[in-house]
């Protein structure tokens, strides 16, 4: 499908990278420069340029929401590494590796700031109704990043509760960027809040499929180690499933793999996992949760009251996540 979204990125990235260079060279603000030429996907912003299209707004008016969210997003994965002590963002040393602690935590408050400063970009009309959502999103996503790290502690996490959690970590940012696209646009509050429920869906339905792709992908397409959920002893969904799904002697041989104290390898534990998954229909079960997902998704898009030729960049985003394109 012929869609707009590689425009969309190169428009974006074309409109960070001006913001980027007008950065004061001090010490404050190098750290934000470098964190945003690491690159990514772009998703967030993108989104809130095609949201915006689909109803009828070229995408440059909406540069300033795209900005606020990328910049916002880029904060968040800087305080995420220096909680997760992470040496690595994208194959390069992480802000608080490559300087220190405090630059890091500095530079993120200098990027939440900057946040607000392009939203404030957006128009004296907007803005509170813009604000509003934003807040609310941030303080998710705050909280989305705590349930996971008290994830962490605990031995048995439920379904329920893990899903609340990615879709205050990851999903909440995808359905305020579509939904922020379409209010600059002045779509309906019905289809903007479709829009933001798609952005849920949609989001809820990816990393579900990341889990199952991070113990059953191809490592060649998937871009990560297989496996490398169940070595950090991470909850996602299959392990959640697979704990509920399992009984007697293989439940407590599951439990045993996670609670760190196994003495087999590495690549034993990951084959013995996969095993079990496999065996107690875990695998399946995440497979057929993201399905469904997708497909709420699905239904919500065709719900928008906008002319079918304007949804064929959010179908191409939908479809892209589907099978890992994007």
């Amino acid at each position: 499908m012929n869609t707009d979204l590689p425009r969309y990125k190169t428009l974006f990235e074309n409109e960070l990278s001006r913001y980027a260079d007008a950065l004061p060279d001090n010490a404050l603000h190098t750290p934000v420069r470098y964190i945003l030429d690491l690159g990514g996907k772009r998703i967030r912003p993108v989104l809130v340029l095609a949201a915006g299209e689909a109803f009828g707004t070229p995408a440059e008016e909406t540069l300033p929401a795209a900005l606020a969210v990328e910049i916002f997003h880029n904060f968040s994965l800087v305080h995420d590494d220096i909680m997760d002590e992470a040496p690595l963002r994208r194959g390069r040393a992480t802000v608080h590796k490559k300087w220190n602690l405090n630059a890091a935590i500095l530079s993120g408050d200098a990027m939440l700031i900057e946040a607000y400063r392009q939203l404030a970009r957006c128009g004296d009309h907007l803005l509170p109704q813009l604000l509003e959502l934003f807040n609310a999103t941030a303080a998710e996503v705050c909280l989305g990043q705590q349930y996971d790290m008290d994830f962490e502690r605990e031995s048995a996490v439920s379904e329920e509760r893990y899903i609340e959690m990615i879709t205050l970590k990851t999903a909440v940012l995808l359905g305020c960027s579509l939904k922020m696209g379409a209010m600059i646009a002045d779509a309906s509050a019905e289809d903007a809040e479709r829009l933001y429920r798609f952005g849920l869906a949609a989001g809820v339905g990816f990393q579900i499929q990341d889990d199952y792709l991070d113990a059953f992908g191809d490592p060649e397409q998937f871009g990560k180690q297989v496996g490398g959920d169940i070595l950090a002893d991470k909850k996602t969904l299959l392990s959640t499933a697979a704990m509920h799904l399992a009984e007697g002697d293989v439940k407590y041989r599951l439990a045993d793999f996670f609670s760190g104290s196994s003495d087999v390898t590495p690549e034993e534990k990951v084959r013995q996992v996969r095993e079990i998954y496999v065996a107690v229909g875990a695998d399946l079960h995440t497979l057929n949760r993201a399905r469904a997902y997708f497909e709420k998704a699905e239904t919500l898009l065709d719900a928008l009251k906008i002319p079918a030729d304007r949804k064929k960049n959010l179908s191409a985003f939908l479809d892209s996540l589907r099978v890992r394109e994007f």
